[in-house]
């Protein structure tokens, strides 16, 4: 900052301004007045010395006696006219070269020093010599002149006139002007150290305001200004920390309610999104973002300016702001469903914004999908045996197989779909029961060799019937591991059957088991038809068919592979699949590894 613009030079200018401004007039009106009282002076003892030169001529019989006396009286800064009338005159003898020449000639032709002989009265008057007078007496400065008249022994009027010349008046008024200026100096030198020293004192509580202001806003609220004296600046200062203490009490409060409202909006289970009134987004809390980068991604990544939500919420936002009443939209991104629920955000009077919660309604429509497709899927199972039971006995009641082996063939379909109810109503069961936790293990450490061996064995028969070669093989650490060996049976019992059931002739199932950090894998390979894309997330789903005509016989209930994830998951291990249509589905599903068979589920 530039001294000129801070707080002590402004002070200090202002005092030396003011006190420059006061000597300057002190200063002229004591030289002045000194000039005037030396000059009073002059006028004062010139006249006393006429009137004495007067009272000689007046006394003294012997006039040239009386002037020679007079002339005596005269230095070298006064001359003498004795004037008897305009033709008798004599000058005072010129003893020094500054002494003033006064002629008559200009007695005469001044009006004022005429009334000496008109009036008979004492007169003066400052005058400047000619020029010529000047170069004469070598002496420039003005000159006092004072006229006395005095009585002639004839009765007549004389005058004596006496000039002196006021450089004695000047050097005095010169000596006392340095002397004057002088003290000025000295004064302005004292002004300025005392205006930079009073100027400090005032300034210093303000520089220490300033500091401590630079201070809080750099969030130190603890920083307090000193209080070094009890008068308004002091009041100021204890007045400041106050006000910071007050600010420190009403942020940390502003903090506190930041903190608690961030606390509620990252716990909540809905995402919450702040709109500005331009659309812009202001707060968002962890679920909201999800939506968005959900957002983004399908964008992909590729963000412009207007563009931070989807379409349907810019509308919704729009709509609301317009009609100032909430409303709600549903979005589907990315496979998912989010409820988004909109409402004007008020700034006193007017709307600012708008706030809007959005709920993940994806597991509710997935329920209510199962619970829909539970519905229709057991009531499609169980039409078509039911069907086939009724039909095949009024068949048997009407008598309509006329031989023996009509009524068994009939006999025999109506077991086998008695056969297949029992099936799907026991495989509802199990799944109910592993669904709902009630599901236990009984764990052996078993030789998993031997054990993929026998499952092998057992769907030789089958995939020699369908031309299906089927191969095991081992990548295992450890011959040996703790498990559920029919629980694991039943899981390797469906993945094989639909790898099978999958597979064209001349095609290839392999099972492979394989050591992994913490546990083993086993996958089941094919080259079958495939599973499409969108099915994919659906194949452990109840009632999944890859067969959508679910036309009747071997295609199986669709409960298989649920009743395999929940088996798995008992395990504590995971199930997975890949596949692609016409290339072939690998199934793989990992076992974490137990140590201890007491560990029951």
């Amino acid at each position: 900052m530039m001294f000129w613009k801070s707080v002590v030079g402004k002070l200090w200018f202002t005092i030396l301004l003011l006190v420059s401004f006061v000597l300057l007039i002190l200063t002229v009106l004591l030289l002045e007045f000194i000039e005037n009282y030396h000059v009073d002076e002059a006028k004062r003892e010139l006249t006393q010395l006429a009137n004495k030169i007067s009272v000689i001529l007046e006394k003294h019989e012997d006039q040239e006696l009386a002037r020679s006396i007079s002339w005596e009286l005269a230095d070298e800064l006064t001359s003498i006219i004795i004037v008897e009338d305009q033709n008798k005159y004599w000058f005072s003898p010129k003893k020094f070269d500054s002494t003033p020449v006064f002629e008559m000639e200009d007695i005469q032709n001044d009006s004022e020093l005429s009334k000496v002989f008109a009036d008979q009265k004492n007169v003066s008057k400052l005058t400047q010599l000619s020029i010529e007078q000047q170069i004469s007496s070598d002496n420039n400065e003005e000159v006092l002149v004072v006229g006395v008249p005095y009585e002639l022994k004839n009765g007549e009027n004389g005058a004596v006139f006496m000039s002196q010349s006021l450089l004695a008046v000047h050097e005095t008024t010169k000596h006392t002007t340095k002397y004057i200026l002088l003290a000025a100096g000295i004064a302005i030198v004292l002004t300025t150290i005392f205006a930079f020293f009073l100027s400090t004192r005032i300034t210093y509580p303000l520089r220490k305001m300033r500091e401590v202001t630079q201070e809080l806003t750099r969030g130190k609220f603890d920083t307090k200004v000193p209080i070094l004296s009890h008068d308004e600046i002091g009041e100021l200062a204890v007045a400041f920390n106050q006000m910071g203490r007050q600010l420190k009490f009403n942020i940390n409060a502003l903090n506190q309610e930041k903190e608690h409202l961030t606390s509620i909006l990252s716990s909540m289970a809905d995402g919450v999104i702040t709109l500005n009134i331009d659309g812009t987004i202001l707060v968002t809390n962890p679920p909201a973002e999800r939506f968005l980068q959900s957002w983004y991604y399908e964008q992909k990544m590729q963000i412009n300016e207007g563009e931070e939500i989807p379409p349907v919420a810019k509308e919704l936002f729009q709509r609301v702001v317009s009609t100032e009443r909430e409303h709600i939209v549903e979005v589907n991104l990315q496979g998912r469903s989010w409820v988004m629920v909109m409402s004007p955000l008020y700034n006193q009077s007017y709307v600012r914004g708008a706030v809007a919660v959005l709920r993940d309604m994806t597991e509710e429509r997935r329920l209510d999908k199962l619970r829909k497709d539970f519905i229709a899927n057991v009531s499609h199972e169980l039409r078509t045996p039911i069907a086939m039971l009724q039909g095949y006995s009024e068949a048997i009641v009407d008598d309509i197989a006329s031989s023996e082996e009509e009524k068994k063939e009939i006999a025999q379909v109506i077991y086998d779909e008695s056969l297949r109810m029992g099936r799907l109503v026991n495989d509802l069961l199990d799944l109910a029961r592993m669904e709902a936790g009630h599901i236990s293990l009984n764990l052996e450490r078993i030789s998993i060799h031997e054990f993929i061996e026998k499952i092998n064995r057992k769907f030789q028969g089958l995939a020699r019937d369908k031309k299906i070669t089927l191969t095991s093989s081992f990548s295992i650490d450890d011959p040996e591991f703790v498990l559920d060996p029919d629980k694991i049976e039943q899981v390797l019992t469906n993945l094989i059957d639909n790898a099978i059931r999958h597979t064209l002739e001349g095609g290839s199932v392999e099972i492979h088991v394989q050591t992994v950090a913490g546990g083993m894998k086993i996958d089941v390979k094919d080259t079958g038809t495939g599973i499409v894309e969108e099915d994919l997330p659906f194949v452990f789903e109840r009632f999944y068919k890859a067969d959508k005509a679910r036309t009747r016989g071997r295609s199986g209930t669709g409960l298989g592979l649920a009743i395999a994830k929940n088996i798995v998951d008992a395990h504590s291990g995971t199930i997975n699949v890949h596949s692609k249509v016409n290339e072939g589905t690998a199934f793989s599903f990992y076992l974490p590894r137990k140590s201890d068979l007491s560990d029951r589920t």
